[in-house]
């Protein structure tokens, strides 16, 4: 179902963190840069990686199997142009971390 769903809290998701969270059989991968909390897919396209696992370097995040990198804002990645990870809107309500689902 479409629509937003808490994934966290900001408690759990402090500054330079990130976290996995699976909703309704998809992966989502949250990460905090300074306050700004983004919400992308958290499965590498390359092998499946699991993103959120990853090291992140301002809102570059780079999967740990392969080290494919991504912006975790826009979802590009450096390495070719026509790849892009999928974002999804982030709200903050309260407390909750809400992303919307599709």
């Amino acid at each position: 179902m479409a629509g937003l769903v808490k994934m966290a809290t900001l408690g759990e998701l402090p500054p330079g963190e990130s976290k996995e969270v699976e909703h309704d059989g998809r992966i989502y991968a949250l990460f905090n840069v300074d306050g700004t909390i983004s919400a992308i897919d958290g499965i590498c396209p390359h092998q499946g990686g699991p993103l959120a696992d990853g090291p992140l370097d301002g809102t570059c995040v780079t999967c740990p199997w392969h080290g494919w990198q991504f912006d975790v804002q826009s979802g590009k990645t450096p390495l070719n142009g026509k790849l892009k990870q999928p974002v999804y809107e982030v709200r903050i309500v309260g407390d909750d971390v809400m992303v919307h689902v599709e």
